[in-house]
């Protein structure tokens, strides 16, 4: 996926654990981390506004986009 989560990061940068977070955000331990994991499918902005608020933090340094290089056309590889 080319949407890389870095809450792991932010939370490091913090010192925050998960626990601590998820108190504060209002998520189970579970979601958040899943969500830490990069294993979510989505967010909502609401959520994500909660986590900036507790870490003190833009949502772009949570959430980075990273292209993902393109596969070869078959007829390249010929």
């Amino acid at each position: 996926m080319a949407i890389i989560v870095n809450l792991d990061v932010m939370m490091a940068r913090r010192k925050i654990s998960l626990n601590e977070l998820s108190k504060q955000v209002g998520l189970t331990n579970v979601n958040l981390s899943i969500l830490k994991n990069g294993k979510a499918k989505g967010v909502r902005f609401e959520t994500l506004e909660s986590i900036c608020r507790v870490l003190d933090c833009q949502p772009g340094d949570i959430l980075e986009y990273r292209k993902e290089p393109e596969a070869p056309s078959p007829e390249t590889s010929l």
